[in-house]
Order: structure tokens, then C-alpha cells, then sequence
């Protein structure tokens, strides 16, 4: 059992209403649970729902109801991302201000021409003539971060050290042509709204941390420690377990079952008999005994 940590901790689960939660959602969600409460801190709830194209209607009270039935209580009151458009402008109007954003018109025919990170044609177009995207029209451009050459280093809790320059990411899309608010944006802007001090997620958005503390900085928020979980991938395939690649959803009749499987994905210790157990006396067990070093010695 690693010590606890002395500043207050503040932790949360941030799925995607696009489906259930799977095998891979339930292996993040119990991390982020497990060392949020081992370190006497709070765990919050946030539904990442700024992308309304790709919410699935009813998706959002399965996930709630999952997590309920596998005895991942959070603490407060849920956050939604849809109704905090004003907060994400605000950012965005602060980068623009420090002169931090341009807007790009770049075609995805032109971008498919050059693979990689993005070649920064637009980088001088930092005042334009901008139209928001309409019902029938896509937004006149859309607003990218400059990110710059800089190297950014952290020290990730299960990864260990990590070290980016940002020249090899190219520049994030901010705001995007159909008027909605990127991911890169809304998750810094959401962090340090919610105070969030640690981050458990997985390993697949390392990178997109890269993106995430260049914005904290620019934005003068608060840092994050971090650390970034080996990803469960399909039976005998390297790619992710995700909505994506066909994951199935959890069986919430299972729950038992499913957390024993976690636990085990996780490297930590199982209690006697888990399967006679209730779930509430797995998860006391399980944050009694939760060591995230075990994840790292995998």
C-alpha cells in the first residue's frame, strides 16, 4: 500500500455518452475510483457530452446506472459538459487575446494529402472575417492552438518520466468547423472548473496530455498529475477495447465478476472467496489494499 498523498486529492471518471460502458470503461472508471478513495479523496462524475453528434440517446443513463450497479458511487452532483459553451469560449477568447489561436479553412482533401502532424498553412490568419457554422453551412474556419516547438515533461505515475515536443503533435483544432468545442479545450477548461488534481486514464491519451498541459499553461490553470494505464485490447489483437472495435457492453447482472476481472487487468490482490462477496465489500477490499505501483511492475 503506497503512502497517501497529503494535498487534497480530487479525481474523476470522464466517459463519453456515444454507448454503454465495456470491459475497458469499467477498467479505467475502478482506477480512477480505487486511487481517488485510497488517497481519502473525492471522485467526481463528468458525462463528456460537448460532442452532441455523437451522443447516443440513452447512453448517458446506462453509463450512470453501470457504474451504480458496480458499487462506483461519486461524489457530488454529475457534470455535463453541453451546457458549458460560455466557459469554453472564455478560454478561447483568452488564448486569442495572448494571440495563441489562428483560424484555419484547410480543406480535409488538402489535409489527406499531408499525413502527420498538422503543417501549420494557416498560422498567419490569426484575424479573419469568422462565421459561425449554420444549420446547412459548416463555420467559416476552423480555430486551431498554436502550439509552438516547446518541450513538455512529466513525471506520469505509472508510465514515469515522459518527454514531448509539441513540433511532432502539430497544432490542435480547438473549435471546429461545425461550431462545437474540441475535446483538447473543454477537458482543460472542465479540470480546473471541477478542481481535478489527478487524472487515471488510459495509456491511449498520453499524447493528447501533451496537448492538454500546453493549454493549462497558456490558460494559467492549475497543473494535473497524471497517470496513463496499459489499454485493454481485444482477445488476441493489439487494438483497443473500445465502442469502436465492437466492445460489448457490460453485463450489469455480472458486476461481481467484472470487478474481480479489473482488479486482475489492474495487478491487484483479490480478496478469499470474491465471488461470495457482496460488491460493496470487494470495493472496501480493494481500496484497503490498492497500490498503483502494481500497475507499473505488470
Amino acid at each position: 500500500m503506497q503512502p497517501q498523498t497529503l494535498q487534497p486529492y480530487i479525481g474523476r471518471f470522464a466517459p463519453s455518452p456515444t454507448g454503454p460502458l465495456h470491459a475497458g470503461s469499467l477498467f479505467a472508471a475502478l482506477a480512477s475510483y480505487l486511487d481517488a478513495k485510497a488517497n481519502n479523496g473525492q471522485w467526481l462524475l463528468r458525462i463528456e457530452d460537448v460532442d452532441t453528434l455523437r451522443n447516443v440517446e440513452g447512453a448517458c443513463e446506462m453509463i450512470i446506472q453501470s457504474l451504480r450497479n458496480h458499487g462506483l458511487d461519486w461524489d457530488g452532483d454529475i457534470f455535463y459538459q453541453a451546457d458549458k459553451n460560455v466557459y469554453y469560449q472564455a478560454g478561447l477568447d483568452q488564448l486569442a487575446n495572448q494571440s495563441q489561436v489562428y483560424y484555419c479553412d484547410c480543406t480535409r482533401a488538402k489535409l489527406r494529402e499531408y499525413p502527420g502532424p498538422y503543417p501549420g498553412f494557416c498560422r498567419q490568419k490569426k484575424r479573419v472575417a469568422y462565421a459561425d457554422a449554420s444549420a446547412h453551412t459548416p463555420a467559416s474556419h476552423a480555430i486551431r492552438f498554436h502550439c509552438g516547438e516547446q518541450q513538455y515533461s512529466f513525471n506520469d505515475r505509472v508510465l514515469g518520466p515522459q518527454s514531448f515536443n509539441m513540433q511532432t503533435f502539430g497544432d490542435c483544432i480547438l473549435k471546429r468547423r461545425d461550431s462545437l468545442f474540441a475535446y483538447q479545450l473543454a477537458v482543460v477548461i472542465d479540470d480546473a472548473a471541477q478542481a481535478i488534481t489527478h487524472v487515471v486514464r488510459g495509456a491511449d491519451l498520453l499524447e493528447s496530455t501533451v496537448w492538454q498541459i500546453a493549454l493549462q499553461q497558456s490558460l494559467n490553470l492549475p497543473p494535473v498529475k497524471y497517470a496513463h494505464l496499459p489499454v485493454i485490447t481485444l482477445d488476441n489483437s493489439a487494438q483497443k477495447l473500445s465502442k469502436q472495435t465492437g466492445a460489448a457492453a457490460l453485463n450489469d447482472q455480472c458486476a461481481n465478476k467484472n470487478l474481480q476481472r479489473a482488479l486482475q487487468q489492474l495487478n491487484q490482490p483479490l480478496p478469499l472467496s470474491p465471488e461470495q462477496l457482496p460488491i460493496k465489500a470487494i470495493i472496501t477490499w480493494a481500496i484497503e489494499h490498492w497500490d498503483i505501483e502494481r500497475i507499473r511492475e505488470k
